[in-house]
């Protein structure tokens, strides 16, 4: 079987199916299914119509396959550098050059369909997928790797809120929201890989705090959306708003204390808390605008 070491697309003993499976493994399929999910959900919550929230969605979905794609495809000489077998462009199953087409085409399709959700949310979505293609080709290896994570949290729910009948803009507490889940889920992604990271010139901000200073400071901006969840909407927090900050807290604490000796616990903990950030998003979703 070839590899991108010697081919710039798939070995001539792959399959068409094997390269069409290949290619939907380049485009990290656990983080575009997850936020395409958590988008068309948050449009539901919101009010937007059935056809608006397909539209919305399908939005979503073709930026968020554009910069998987685009991930794996820049990275695919260091990936091979560094031995990640596992990848399909790394293991020979799809070419580099197959993936950089799917990543342009993908981009192609999300600029309509970004615009036909509105003029306003069409200019907001397409800033949180420049935002993250430019983590993609640079900002991954600086200290400003966080701010496309940011950008694109604080976007989604702007883009939903745009794309509602009016246009109405998203109110403050959405966005602070959005942006702070967006610094911890760049935490939490990078935390498992940040040894290897290292190993291969990848100098983020996670990567320049290391392990156990990414860890301890994993759970502030999980807790702190938390807060701003509960506390930021008009009108009293409810049973469930004033419960969550506190159980996020108590979780995010545990997984920072069991971290010390089990890695993976911090993450965990991470995962848990990023849970009841976007349950309380999604119930806040009828005010966000």
């Amino acid at each position: 079987m070839g590899t991108p070491e010697h081919s710039t697309t798939g070995g001539p003993g792959v399959s068409w199916a094997d390269r069409v499976v290949g290619l939907a493994g380049s485009c990290h399929p656990g983080p575009v299914v997850a936020v395409t999910a958590l988008t068309a959900a948050l449009a539901v919550t919101a009010g937007q119509g059935a056809a608006r929230c397909v539209l919305t969605g399908a939005a979503v979905l073709t930026g968020q396959l554009s910069v998987g794609w685009c991930n794996d495809a820049f990275d695919a000489r260091r990936d091979i550098a560094a031995g990640r077998r596992g990848k399909p462009v790394v293991d020979g199953t799809v070419g580099v050059t197959e993936v950089w087409v799917a990543a342009y085409a993908a981009l192609a399709l999300c600029v309509p369909l970004s615009f036909a959700c509105g003029p306003w949310a069409g200019v907001v979505h397409l800033a949180a997928v420049a935002a993250a293609w430019a983590y993609d080709l640079r900002l991954k290896a600086t200290a400003w790797s966080w701010a496309p994570y940011a950008v694109g949290f604080a976007a989604l729910p702007a883009f939903v809120a745009l794309g509602l009948p009016g246009q109405p803009w998203p109110a403050w507490w959405v966005v602070t929201a959005g942006a702070l889940l967006g610094v911890g889920a760049h935490l939490g992604d990078v935390l498992p890989d940040i040894r290897g990271d290292l190993a291969t010139g990848v100098r983020g901000w996670p990567q320049r705090l290391g392990p156990d200073g990414a860890r301890l400071l994993l759970p502030v901006p999980l807790v702190a959306a938390s807060a701003v969840l509960a506390l930021g909407p008009a009108g009293p927090p409810g049973r469930w708003g004033a419960a969550a900050p506190a159980l996020a807290g108590l979780v995010a604490v545990a997984g920072t204390v069991l971290g010390r000796s089990r890695e993976r616990a911090a993450f965990a903990a991470a995962v848990v808390v990023a849970a009841v950030d976007v349950a309380l998003l999604l119930v806040r979703g009828t005010g966000i605008a």
